[in-house]
């Protein structure tokens, strides 16, 4: 790949810099702030004021008037994209077009299509793209992964994923996102398990989806807005069945409907045992095995992933600050390609559910290498 434009900061760190200071910020400045091989050297934000608070916590951290500033400081060689769903395509292209490394958060845009635009400019450009869920490079999916490319449960033949709620509005004061064209739980969390599926089973070849909404409205439950009422335009039920290139079959349930769930968040089973694999929206937990003929579950000790790790190491691993051995101009472990590819999966499943279908899948990226036990001390 092409080197960027603005390639590092003077004192040999990659320059970061961020758009959108939400609440989700907070969790990857607790790992980005500080590290001794990138630091946050500007940041932006509709909210100018929010903006200025979150740079005063920062040493040397300054206010970039917009995304067009942001992208155009020659320190910033990385964009972290903490914006709304709808907006990731547009900050995907700036950065694109101004030679800068763009990683963000799930999903990688708000459609298939704008998702595809977003990687055909990074690719013309010869930059690179990162995307969230970077859970999945901790120790608790790439445990589980390591268990299964060691023939622990030998042929994987099935993996079941269960995530509901009764909806974000009952906790979160500005839910709207969650309910318009790139929210609901299938975009929301969906990425957690589908990209953790991805990592532990292979690409995904076709899918089958069933989907429902309960209501057309949500009523905001906390915060300055609590009683105001939000519409709601996406399904807020979606369950399916992917098959894998692999021959394995996943089950997958995602709801905005359901009060709660006994069910464990994925299960991979396969010829010679079964596998918990733990939540995939953390990045560690414990993995448990249960083998053909024995009668307990066994809790395996982490074997692979980033030990201690925080939102943001997907970031730092392609950039190539997170200690690890490599070219760092290789594909990411959180990489666009994969991002690509679950967001077919999600718009296959929503395709197959709204016309009965099965829908075959375009997009089948190379999983991305293991990642090795890699404690703290080398990846912070």
């Amino acid at each position: 790949m092409g080197e960027p434009v603005n390639a590092q900061v003077s004192d040999g760190q990659v320059g970061i810099g961020i758009v959108g200071l939400g609440v989700i910020s907070r969790q990857y400045l607790d790992t980005l702030a500080g590290h001794p091989r990138a630091r946050v050297v500007a940041v932006t934000d509709l909210d100018s004021a929010r903006a200025e608070a979150v740079a005063a916590e920062l040493p040397g951290a300054r206010v970039a008037a917009d995304l067009d500033a942001l992208v155009a400081d020659p320190d910033v060689s990385v964009v972290l994209d903490l914006t709304t769903p709808g907006v990731h395509a547009h900050v995907a292209k700036a950065c694109a077009a101004a030679g800068v490394d763009r990683y963000g958060e799930k999903p990688l845009a708000v459609d298939l299509a704008a998702s595809r635009e977003v990687m055909a400019a990074a690719t013309a450009a010869g930059t690179r793209v990162g995307c969230a869920p970077d859970t999945v490079l901790g120790t608790g999916v790439q445990t589980a992964r390591a268990a299964v490319a060691e023939g622990r449960i030998g042929t994987p033949t099935a993996a079941v994923a269960t995530w509901v709620s009764p909806g974000h509005e009952l906790w979160h004061p500005h839910p709207d996102f969650y309910y318009a064209p790139g929210g609901g739980p299938l975009l929301d969390m969906g990425p957690y398990y589908l990209t953790s599926l991805v990592q532990i089973l292979g690409p995904v070849a076709w899918v089958q989806g069933a989907a429902s909404r309960s209501r057309d409205e949500r009523t905001i439950g906390s915060g300055p807005r609590a009683g105001e009422r939000v519409p709601v335009e996406v399904a807020t039920h979606v369950t399916g069945v992917l098959g894998h290139a692999s021959g394995a079959l996943s089950t997958v349930t995602v709801s905005f409907d359901a009060v709660g769930s006994h069910a464990r968040p994925i299960e991979v089973h396969g010829t010679e045992g079964s596998l918990v694999v733990p939540d995939p929206n953390r990045f560690d937990g414990d993995v448990e095995l249960r083998a053909l003929g024995g009668k307990e579950w066994e809790v395996l000790p982490p074997s692979a992933g980033f030990v201690g790790a925080g939102r943001g190491v997907g970031l730092l691993e392609m950039v190539g600050a997170a200690g690890l051995d490599g070219d760092a101009s290789a594909s990411p472990r959180a990489g666009g390609d994969v991002g690509l590819h679950v967001m077919e999966i999600m718009t296959g499943l929503l395709d197959s559910a709204e016309s009965g279908h099965r829908v075959e899948l375009t997009t089948a990226p190379a999983v991305p290498p293991l990642v090795p036990l890699t404690p703290e001390g080398a990846w912070r």
